[in-house]
């Protein structure tokens, strides 16, 4: 009867530590965690972006606008917490060369001090540009 007992202390100490990581990871997303997962979905949307077609008839990298923005979207929802609200803003989208500038708002929340009430907003700048190792992109 004893060893059941320990095991079932173990098994909820460990749901109570999973439980509490949880809800403090939810509490500690920063601006800096927003930048970094920006960077990479710019990187991965750009690439994904990238007409093949005319890269392999003229050699010159186009990137779709509309592609780009769509997968720019999808990627960056399915790796955000639903603990603040975003709002992307693409600015300066130019398919050649590839190149594009999105603003990241972010609403955190509202905070208290004093009785006066101070919103918490982030905004996160990105720009990318897309390159080949060549200057005429025979690489």
């Amino acid at each position: 009867m004893k060893e059941s007992v320990w095991g079932y202390l173990i098994l909820s100490l460990g749901l109570i530590i999973i439980a509490v990581l949880l809800l403090v990871q939810r509490l500690t997303t920063t601006n800096e965690e927003d930048y970094y997962l920006s960077r990479e979905v710019m990187k991965a949307s750009m690439v994904d972006a990238i007409d093949y077609g005319t890269y392999m008839s003229s050699g010159e990298l186009v990137m779709s606008k509309e592609k780009f923005v769509e997968v720019f979207i999808r990627r960056f929802s399915e790796s955000v917490s639903n603990a603040r609200s975003y709002k992307l803003d693409f600015y300066d989208i130019h398919e050649y060369p590839p190149k594009a500038t999105v603003r990241i708002r972010t609403k955190s929340g509202s905070t208290e001090i004093n009785s006066d009430s101070l919103d918490v907003n982030i905004n996160t700048y990105i720009s990318g540009i897309l390159e080949t190792g060549s200057a005429n992109g025979s690489n």
